[in-house]
């Protein structure tokens, strides 16, 4: 398998740590709002990652984090704490919009037949080990305190910049006049918060006798130390994270315990919506009960998201989703095929499919070979369990054999054609349509297909 490693800013040999498993960290979610479908593209994109490591052997434990509480509105160490911001819009508490946004994170994660994390990590049940790992920072001399919490001082770290390429010089020159003046540096970030006078915050807890809470990036650090260890093999999120909550990830891990933090580093790039970015402003936000209301499945997102690469800008559009749904149905009539036909051999494609994936996870390539075979191939059981297992699309399960009722149908609407019985056989095909199936007749007989 060959990935492209952001860290090194090319496409490099997959070498696991351990030969036979595999460690993986993705980023998680923030639960203070419902998810939309563009916060979903990455989920996607690393399913398939997981689906196409374990085909090629590997036993993979993998951690996800759901963040409840750090995480700020300016994605740094400013503004309010998204989930209080949450709390006050509904009138909950934050605990129960955590609950609340979690429970409908996962919801539309088993829909769209994800791969369960190993280990789903909520940030607060990691509190005493923030703790530690801020303790173990100060000790090695990369802490200092300010009026509103301690900080990181990126200074006492040489390889900061090295993730992002980060030009340290420009982001001072370009610093906003309400850059916090207690910070040493622009870089610096915030690893504990102390509750300010007047503050309200529900989430905090006693440290140094002062009540606080972590900063958001020290609970990926946190949770990888503690779960899988350092160092990992793969740490996957999107783009927007690399300069500063990945960056700052690694600062803690390294700084802390001496070890590299992870191997390979992988990022999803954005999607836009009709050419924008994704905005409540703009009203262009897409949810999944949105996509239910105009008849898309969790599915036909799922394709329209595996039809293009994680590492490229892509556009939805309702016509691009409609595009995606109608190839997903003539996958599903590939696979309907094995009720009505000997199987063809498809070994070669297997193999041909998983050389795509194992490119850099290039599903559209593997879908560009697919296509070459569902018109003239016939699938056993097994390939089309191949490709639910690569693409996760639940292929196999949606396409059962017909009842023996439709079969029946079916068999007299033939033998009407066959007495020249037309007005029978043309009310028979109508009644069967009704139930979702539609009948294509050829030169070898017919054959019954899904058309929804």
């Amino acid at each position: 398998m060959k990935l492209y490693n952001t860290l090194n800013r090319k496409i490099e040999e997959f070498k696991p740590i351990d030969k036979k498993r595999v460690k993986v960290y993705t980023c998680g979610p923030t639960v203070y709002w419902f998810a939309h479908v563009g916060n979903f593209t990455s989920y996607v994109y690393w399913d398939l990652l997981i689906r196409a490591l374990r085909l090629c052997g590997y036993e993979v434990n993998r951690a996800m984090n759901i963040t409840d509480v750090g995480h700020l509105t300016s994605d740094a160490d400013d503004g309010e704490d998204k989930m209080e911001k949450g709390a006050k819009r509904e009138g909950k508490t934050v605990w129960e919009i955590a609950q609340k946004y979690m429970d409908d994170f996962m919801e539309n994660f088993h829909a769209l037949n994800l791969v369960v994390p190993t280990n789903i990590c909520r940030a607060t049940d990691f509190i005493k080990e923030d703790i530690a790992l801020v303790e173990a920072l100060d000790e090695k001399g990369y802490l200092y305190e300010t009026t509103d919490g301690l900080y990181f001082d990126t200074s006492k770290f040489p390889t900061y910049t090295e993730l992002a390429r980060l030009d340290l010089d420009h982001l001072k020159a370009g610093a906003r006049i309400e850059f916090n003046s207690e910070k040493r540096n622009v870089s610096d970030f915030a690893v504990w918060k102390w509750i300010r006078d007047g503050e309200d915050h529900a989430m905090q807890w006693k440290f140094r006798g002062r009540m606080g809470y972590p900063g958001w990036h020290l609970e990926c650090a946190t949770i990888i130390h503690e779960i899988l260890g350092e160092p990992i093999d793969i740490h996957c999120g999107g783009i927007d994270h690399i300069p500063v909550h990945h960056t700052n990830e690694i600062a803690q891990i390294e700084a802390a315990y001496g070890l590299k933090m992870a191997n390979y580093w992988l990022h999803n790039n954005f999607i836009t919506i009709d050419g924008e970015k994704i905005s409540k402003s703009i009203g262009n936000v897409y949810y999944f009960s949105d996509l239910a209301e105009k008849g898309y499945t969790h599915m036909d997102y799922k394709m329209w998201v595996l039809q293009g690469h994680f590492q490229s800008e892509r556009n939805f559009s309702f016509n691009d989703l409609n595009a995606a749904r109608q190839r997903l149905l003539n996958y599903r009539n590939f696979a309907a095929l094995r009720w009505q036909k000997e199987p063809t051999d498809l070994d070669v494609t297997r193999n041909v499919i998983m050389g795509q994936l194992n490119n850099n996870l290039n599903s559209a390539g593997a879908f560009a070979e697919l296509d070459k075979v569902i018109n003239g191939n016939v699938p056993d059981d097994a390939f089309v369990r191949f490709l639910d297992d690569v693409f996760g699309l639940m292929i196999g399960e949606t396409t059962p054999d017909i009842s023996d009722e439709l079969k029946q149908k079916i068999a007299e609407r033939a033998e009407a054609k066959k007495n020249k019985d037309f007005a029978k056989a043309d009310a028979l095909r109508d009644e069967i349509s009704k139930e979702g199936i539609s009948l294509l007749d050829g030169a070898d007989g017919t054959i019954w297909q899904y058309n929804k």
